[in-house]
């Protein structure tokens, strides 16, 4: 992901001032892990070892990074541990933030909830580990929402990829199970009494059996 220098992280009292005006009614976040060594992938490594975890790690940012640059919409990079100013997110395309919560619910929670207070109208969130993820799923996610309140990527191990909202909701980030193959019917039910779309379900990786059948991955972990 670039640089890891301390002169390249945005500090607390930058992040307290940071604003951006919205230039669209649309804003899709993407959160992301600092990928340091040992510390991303880390259900993978147990597997493969921590640096080829790292490496496919940073190998899917960068598929991440080029899928969002295409979407017409405000694009916002949430980092897990620290801002960094040089790496491969272009601050031009990007506005970068900080994660803030005790668990993935109160993060996902408070950035929905920032992106909202800033006049958003749809608001979509994405993870950074699905190399099947393209383009068209975030657009059609985003014109789902034209017509529902909500729409959702389902991911194949019983979680999600992709929410997305046009207004929050504060229950569907409470009370889960965060990484576990309830989380995705635990939040349907949360919506019962709202529309929302259902987009296809996609392989997102967290273990070597979801990437083993990935040709291109196999460098990182055959030396």
């Amino acid at each position: 992901m670039g640089l890891f220098s301390t002169n390249d992280s945005t500090g607390d009292n930058e992040i307290a001032f940071d604003f951006h005006f919205p230039s669209s009614k649309k804003a899709l976040i993407i959160f992301t892990r600092n990928p340091e060594l040992g510390k991303c992938k880390t259900r993978l490594a147990k597997t493969i070892g921590d640096a080829s975890a790292l490496d496919i790690y940073k190998y899917l940012l960068k598929h991440t990074a080029e899928v969002a640059k295409s979407i017409p919409a405000d694009k916002y990079l949430f980092y897990s541990e620290t801002i960094q100013k040089n790496d491969i997110w272009d601050s031009a395309v990007f506005r970068k933030k900080l994660q803030k919560g005790i668990d993935l619910g109160t993060k996902m929670h408070n950035a929905f909830s920032d992106l909202f207070s800033l006049g958003y109208q749809k608001v979509i969130i994405i993870g950074s580990d699905l190399l099947d993820l393209k383009p068209s799923h975030i657009n059609l996610a985003f014109e789902a929402l034209n017509e529902n309140d909500f729409v959702i990527g389902p991911a194949k191990d019983g979680g999600y990829y992709l929410l997305g909202m046009t207004a929050l909701q504060n229950n569907i980030f409470e009370d889960k199970a965060w990484g576990t193959s309830t989380v995705l019917k635990e939040t349907l039910n949360n919506l019962k009494n709202s529309s929302f779309h259902l987009i296809e379900e996609l392989n997102d990786i967290d273990t070597f059996e979801d990437m083993k059948h990935y040709q291109e991955l196999e460098k990182y972990y055959k030396k």
